[in-house]
């Protein structure tokens, strides 16, 4: 526990080891998920959710690889991903998507683990879950399914999960027409376990966030978070028993966001405090993203 804090203090203060750390973690995470599709999945004609599910359809049709069909779905959701959570996500999406196609064409000719149908679900959804779970902790994805359902959930009352349960049950309804009802079956089994090992690795797959920043001065930080990322802040005064007068920001965003509010708080104030917690439920629209046209617009 104490060399774990050592190295995030050691990470904070220098911030390329930051950037190593985030791109271990996704690198690491991307490995995990390539074998669990190509040694486990794949093999069995077992399906996933989201675009790799789509993805995996295609390639059971027509033989093409894996990692070169996942890589053509997401590249238009890389721009989105640069308009609506930033450059640095972008960045690391293009980045997880070339290692995904690197690491699932060196596993392809690789022979599978098992043959065994169950053992393959429950150990191809365990390690896809993980290896998902440490990209999105590392500030990436490799699936723009997510993106697309943040975007229709702040045009409607539709939350997140909803829009990609929706999804997955079209993807899983279509796989049962192609490839039968107990392929169909199996494929619902590994999104399950998948999702639930998402949930342990990555935090948690609720659709917001809340954050609570404890610091000496919180306009540097409240401006960086609407600039970069369009939440707006509430700020109030704090005092600390020991530490004296403090500032405290609240703010609510999406997982997708977290990793770049972690970087803008660090940048701004590395002794900041720092609690995040899940939102079962929001009402009112105080969530949704101001477009950063708007922010322009208000700075010019």
């Amino acid at each position: 526990m104490a060399q774990n804090m050592t190295a995030k203090r050691d990470a904070e203060k220098h911030p390329w080891k930051r950037y190593l750390l985030k791109y271990f973690m996704v690198t690491l995470g991307i490995l995990l998920d390539a074998i669990a599709l190509e040694l486990f999945l794949v093999p069995n004609s077992v399906l996933d959710g989201g675009l790799t599910g789509i993805s995996l359809m295609i390639q059971y049709k027509t033989g093409w690889p894996l990692g070169l069909i996942v890589s053509v779905f997401n590249l238009p959701f890389i721009f989105l991903g640069w308009k609506q959570v930033g450059k640095r996500f972008a960045v690391a999406y293009t980045y997880a998507l070339a290692v995904f196609t690197l690491f699932t064409q060196m596993f392809h000719h690789v022979a599978p683990v098992t043959e065994n149908e169950l053992l393959s679900v429950v150990f191809g959804g365990f390690l896809l879950g993980a290896g998902v779970g440490l990209v999105l902790r590392g500030g990436a994805c490799i699936d723009g399914t997510e993106l697309v359902a943040l975007m229709i959930s702040r045009k409607s009352n539709v939350s997140t999960g909803t829009v990609i349960l929706i999804f997955n049950l079209i993807i899983f309804t279509v796989a049962s027409l192609l490839f039968g009802v107990d392929r169909a079956l199996l494929s619902l089994l590994t999104y399950y376990i998948a999702s639930r090992i998402i949930d342990k690795v990555e935090e948690g797959l609720d659709t917001a966030k809340q954050v609570i920043v404890i610091t000496d001065d919180a306009e540097p930080i409240a401006d960086a978070i609407y600039k970069r990322l369009g939440r707006t802040v509430t700020i109030s005064s704090a005092r600390g028993l020991v530490s004296g007068k403090k500032e405290m920001l609240y703010v609510v965003i999406t997982r997708l966001e977290l990793p770049e509010l972690r970087e803008i708080v660090e940048e701004s104030d590395e002794s900041a405090f720092i609690t995040i917690s899940d939102v079962n439920e929001i009402i009112g629209k105080h969530v949704q993203k101001v477009d950063k046209a708007v922010v322009e617009e208000l700075e010019a």
